[in-house]
């Protein structure tokens, strides 16, 4: 069937009112289940759930799902179907890449929370979702339910945006926290996570930060109009935080958080740095205030200034209100009524990874007189300007930690710096070292 008579056949005929879209759900996990809650609440009268269909789908039926709703395993007989919205929910590459692709072809639009192929794929994605005058939303593959990609493409459209910083990953927001509120070390807090349902059985994709560089990639390309290689965007674990950095960062009137940020300089080059790390944030910032799972996003415009967004990031419910809110948005538009798009996106852009911030050091030793001059020495070697030093008392002198405050500098120039300073023989720990955001 031609896509133009598919077209005519949803169209309602004069003094009718358009039938509801039918939707498809595939991959009927946390988040799918909590899209199919929705949609057979009655709720959203304009739309109504047709199939659900996953791998082993006996085991996955529920009572309370609407009689009539088609149970299936094949996604071919989902491309094929009625459907007028395809929800993917699988998450990764594939086979969700090869089910959206076939599915924008056969004229259906596609909803998607996969982080994953969107930042990797997103650009060719909604080419094809163009070409075919179909829909490709993706309010859920970033923060959850906070609406964040349809305020920063339609909100602050009339904006020219700078920099955009957040934090996007709960598990690792909870995680700090917890160490924080509860003096709880790494371990502590992660194990506490999980028995929460918070974190993963294997975490390494948020503590180590690619979660989170999937989700900032898309944000800049819908925010700052660049496509970048997701791989380039440094990442660095919050692994390596210790209870102790959070009484240190009290004393600095700072807290730790996993933040997210990306910024297009302007001037020559134009240059667009972007990262994903553990920081010291003032307790002033809004960056502060989002405990437990939460996500918060800011964003800076160069004639709107700075604007805030903030609410529950991860778990079924919110992101299933990130889906059901593009599949309303498919609904009161009609299918192929209107194409969002990246507009003015960018070839590949090149990611700067030196940028210049004050930093936090944190050194654990074995205690010898000198150490403190050792140090000073490399970093004035380096032409780093020490701000502080802090020790506090009551700590074994054969691990003793104690912190360096360092004024800005560009990282590599710290980085150099701290090639000498791990090679010196009083280490116990390897240093740790965090950008102390303003």
């Amino acid at each position: 069937m031609s896509t133009s008579k598919v077209e005519a056949e949803r169209a309602p005929r004069s003094g009718e009112a358009a039938r509801p879209l039918n939707v498809a759900i595939v991959g009927f996990g946390t988040v799918g289940r909590s899209v199919a809650k929705v949609l057979s609440s009655g709720i959203h009268p304009s739309l109504r759930l047709t199939t659900i269909c996953n791998r082993g789908i006996e085991r996955k039926k529920v009572d309370w799902v609407p009689a009539g709703v088609e149970w299936s395993e094949s996604i071919d007989a989902v491309v094929a179907s009625e459907a007028d919205i395809i929800v993917e929910l699988m998450g990764g590459l594939e086979p969700a890449g090869d089910l959206i692709r076939r599915s924008l072809n056969a004229g259906k639009s596609v909803v998607t929370a996969n982080k994953q192929l969107i930042s990797t794929h997103g650009v060719e994605l909604l080419a094809l979702a163009r070409r075919q005058k179909r829909e490709l939303l993706f309010e859920a593959s970033v923060a959850g339910g906070i609406p964040i990609v349809r305020a920063v493409r339609e909100g602050l459209a009339g904006d020219r945006l700078l920099r955009i910083a957040g934090i996007l990953n709960g598990t690792c927001n909870y995680i700090l926290t917890r160490m924080d509120s509860a003096d709880l070390s790494f371990a502590e807090a992660l194990k506490e996570a999980q028995k929460l349902g918070f974190a993963e059985a294997d975490p390494t994709a948020d503590v180590e930060g690619y979660d989170a560089r999937a989700k900032i990639a898309i944000l800049i390309a819908v925010g700052l109009g660049c496509q970048v290689n997701t791989e380039h965007i440094a990442c660095r674990s919050i692994s390596s935080i210790d209870r102790v950095d959070f009484t240190y960062a009290r004393k600095l009137d700072c807290t730790i958080r996993q933040v997210s940020w990306a910024e297009r300089r302007t001037g020559p080059g134009n240059e667009l740095f972007a990262s994903v790390r553990p920081a010291l944030v003032p307790l002033s910032s809004p960056l502060a205030r989002a405990q437990g799972s939460q996500n918060l996003v800011t964003v800076q415009g160069e004639f709107g200034g700075e604007t805030t967004y903030s609410g529950f990031g991860a778990g079924g419910d919110p992101t299933a209100v990130a889906v059901v809110s593009d599949l309303m948005s498919i609904a009161r538009t009609g299918v192929g009524a209107e194409v969002h798009f990246v507009v003015g996106l960018e070839g590949l852009v090149r990611v700067g990874t030196d940028f210049t911030a004050p930093h936090y050091l944190r050194f654990t030793v074995a205690d010898r007189p000198g150490i403190i001059a050792s140090l000073a020495a490399v970093l004035s070697g380096h032409g780093i300007n020490i701000d502080a030093v802090l020790q506090l008392p009551g700590h074994d002198k054969a691990e003793l930690p104690f912190v360096m405050t360092l004024e800005a500098c560009p990282m590599s120039v710290l980085d150099g710096a701290l090639a000498e300073i791990n090679a010196l023989p009083f280490h116990v720990r390897r240093p740790l070292t965090l950008p102390i955001l303003a």
